[in-house]
């Protein structure tokens, strides 16, 4: 079966704040989840570094906090699953708003990593023109090393599915902000941040233009949703950002 066929808006939009941009992530789902917003795919680019862990993730296990400390490095979280993350520049950040039902490929959490990867590794493979192969369950690698990780978070008719891009990233800043994840698969084989990682050293545009061709997403969405509400709530909040 078919996605469903109505339009997927694009909308390219950075908000000030690291919160803001994890807002408006949720926000965009939870409009399309209450029929109110479209299917969307966003794009943001951080301009400063933050820690984004896991909605299930442990911080003090799986961030330096006194690292991020002593670097002013804030440390939020997020509304999906998944492993914790650096953000800052050099990263680009995209997010797949989707409206599901019980005969379509995203009606499961694996039918949907894989419905939603392999399109993400044809859009990147003939963007690059190189081999792109997906990793572990959501990860996409060049050469074996991993330069996009990607999550979920579903509600009963809309998912989103959202994840980062390596472009041009201060790999070397991963290793004092993280340790080594509590969780990797096999395919890492305990390899440690800066032997793991690359970039795409290419323009964020040239992403941007790859992921909006495969999904269809060519009319811009006017409006964003408003996320103040989720700012002032959960992600400008330490009971949210460090409740485990």
């Amino acid at each position: 079966m078919e996605l469903n066929a109505q339009e997927i808006k694009s909308l390219d939009l950075t908000l000030p704040s690291a919160g803001a941009n994890l807002a408006c992530d949720e926000a965009l789902l939870d409009a399309c989840e209450a029929g109110v917003g479209p299917q969307a795919l966003r794009f943001w680019e951080p301009c400063d570094y933050f820690v984004v862990v896991g909605y299930a993730n442990q911080i003090r296990r799986e961030v330096n906090v006194d690292a991020c400390a002593r670097e002013n490095v804030p440390i939020l979280r997020r509304c999906s699953g998944g492993g914790t993350i650096l953000q800052g520049p050099g990263c680009l950040n995209y997010a797949l708003v989707l409206r599901f039902d019980k005969s379509c490929p995203l009606a499961s959490v694996s039918g949907t990593n894989s419905y939603v990867m392999e399109r993400n590794r044809q859009a990147l493979t003939a963007a690059l023109g190189l081999p792109i192969t997906v990793r572990g369950f959501t990860d996409l690698t060049v050469n074996d090393l991993k330069f996009s990780g990607n999550a979920q978070r579903r509600k009963r008719r809309a998912l989103m599915f959202h994840g980062t891009f390596l472009l041009n990233f201060d790999l070397d800043r991963i290793g004092r902000m993280l340790p080594m994840p509590s969780t990797e698969p096999s395919y890492r084989q305990s390899r440690p941040h800066q032997s793991f990682l690359t970039n795409l050293n290419i323009p964020a545009a040239k992403v941007r233009t790859a992921l909006e061709a495969v999904w269809s997403a060519t009319t811009p969405l006017e409006v964003a949703p408003d996320c103040e509400q989720l700012v002032r709530e959960n992600y400008g909040r330490d009971e949210w950002n460090w409740k485990f």
